[in-house]
């Protein structure tokens, strides 16, 4: 019997992951997907949220405050990209203004640090291309953004150096309690462990509902979608640029990403499908009209793709982390912020489990994690060496990126590691430029053929059925 089972790969499962493996125990992760950060991890704003929407009194306003606060230092010891860039809430009319002031005195009660109500010329010094309607902002320089699949992908790979072991491909069918433990139904057969978490995402409520019937929870999906533009314009702003939050969200923000894109959405549309991410025309026509609200002539003909991502909304609208039945752990509900959430979200749901099996510390836990090495980072006499030691970080793959073979041979041969093309894509870059993998998807499925030992016909986009080559035209003639 395992001594834990966590249901979830995304960002949530990942930290709390990473903190049990500070503890002595038998520790399985399981996802439904082929890869870690497959569901809402992947798609979302990217930020780290200063933690001033929240409703004061909220486990979610405590754990985006308390995750903001440790992410630098978290940024430091696992290797991923960070930065504190600030972010601006912006007013668009005088009537606006007590609305402004309300956020900012409850940024203030749930402890937010540095927030000032600035007016329209310090707006316009930060924002030089802010709308004409703008008349003033909140500003947080404590907002920041980050990858969340490097964020995602430095919590699993620490939790593997841990110990924490991975198990993809598997999906959670049913719970039920057992003496001393659970049985965990699963579609590659039964599993059974004394605690089980419940980081499950949109299908968390499913699991918690087998588990505690008698306390039910509902979640519903709601899609965002989003634009992704190319480097080109990526410098349009330096600061996450978000609108006044309505009834459904924070609105459609403007945003820098940590790689040098610019980042524009969410919609907020409540669906019933939980695997329903694709993009529809009247999402992307709504981002079009009112992003430009609150920054002018936004360049949206260098957009190089679009997506759309679901978030678990629960009614109640808070996080639900606790101890749902004896051994049944929730993480239940984790929409945004709960990217900005996930180092805290990790050890306090960690610290319920340990809690409850009286876990010990481990004094071999090692914090660390090292990165993925981007040549393009080191000094030119040291890449040259760097390439003279191990060519593979000569041969550019991916051109648009600048990706090299070498980076995508570490991408593999991590635990856990890219086995797909979007598992590569998603560590390394490659295929998420100009082009969109148009230049390099048939040299990374060669890369990845031969480094797993499977022929290219078993190469996918992104694991079960989703295979590039059907056939080979040869054979057909």
């Amino acid at each position: 019997m395992t001594d834990i089972i966590i249901i979830g790969a995304g960002v949530s499962g990942c930290a709390i992951a990473r903190e049990l493996s500070r503890y002595k125990a038998d520790i399985l992760v399981l996802d439904k997907e082929e890869d870690v950060c497959c569901g809402t991890s992947k798609a979302n704003s990217a930020i780290v949220h200063a933690g001033f929407d929240a409703r004061h009194g909220s486990l979610m306003a405590r754990l985006n405050v308390e995750g903001s606060k440790r992410m630098p230092a978290l940024a430091k010891e696992l290797d991923f990209a960070y930065d504190q860039c600030g972010s601006l809430v912006v007013c668009l009319s005088e009537a606006g203004r007590p609305r402004l002031q309300a956020l900012y005195e409850n940024g203030v009660a749930n402890g937010v640090e540095g927030l000032r109500i600035i007016g329209r010329e310090e707006l316009l010094a930060l924002e030089p291309h802010i709308a004409g309607e703008a008349v003033a902002a909140l500003w947080a320089p404590t907002g920041a953004i980050v990858c969340p699949f490097g964020l995602t992908y430095a919590f699993a790979e620490n939790a593997a150096k841990n110990g924490v072991r991975f198990q993809f491909d598997t999906a959670v069918t049913g719970v039920k309690p057992i003496e001393g433990g659970w049985r965990v139904e699963t579609s590659r057969g039964p599993l059974k462990a004394r605690l089980v978490v419940n980081a499950a995402g949109v299908h968390a409520n499913e699991l918690h509902n087998m588990a505690a019937p008698g306390d039910p929870m509902q979640i519903i999906p709601r899609r965002g979608d989003y634009f992704l533009l190319d480097h080109a314009a990526g410098d349009y702003v330096r600061h996450t640029i978000f609108q006044l939050p309505g009834p459904t969200g924070k609105g459609v923000l403007v945003t820098p990403t940590v790689h040098g894109n610019l980042l524009v959405g969410p919609t907020s549309i409540d669906i019933e499908d939980k695997e329903a991410t694709a993009t529809t025309a009247a999402g992307l026509a709504e981002i079009r009209a009112k992003a430009g609200l609150a920054v002018k002539d936004l360049p949206l003909r260098q957009t190089i793709t679009s997506f759309a991502g679901l978030r678990a909304h629960e009614p109640r609208h808070d996080f639900f982390i606790g101890e749902a039945a004896p051994g049944f752990v929730d993480c239940a509900a984790i929409e945004s912020p709960g990217l900005s959430s996930a180092p805290a979200i990790g050890v306090m749901a960690a610290g319920i489990a340990a809690g409850i099996l009286h876990l010990e510390k481990d004094p071999a836990f090692d914090p660390t994690r090292k990165g993925i090495l981007d040549p393009k980072t080191l000094p030119f006499a040291q890449r040259a060496e760097l390439i003279r030691q191990n060519p593979a970080y000569g041969q550019i793959v991916c051109r648009c990126e600048s990706v090299t073979e070498g980076e995508i041979l570490d991408a593999i041969h991590r635990t856990p590691g890219a086995r797909s093309l979007d598992g590569v894509k998603r560590r390394t870059r490659a295929g998420m430029g100009r082009c969109q993998a148009g230049f390099c998807s048939p040299r990374v499925m060669e890369i990845l053929a031969r480094e797993l030992g499977v022929p290219l016909s078993e190469v996918t986009k992104a694991g079960g059925r989703s295979k590039i080559i059907v056939g080979v035209n040869k054979d057909a003639l």
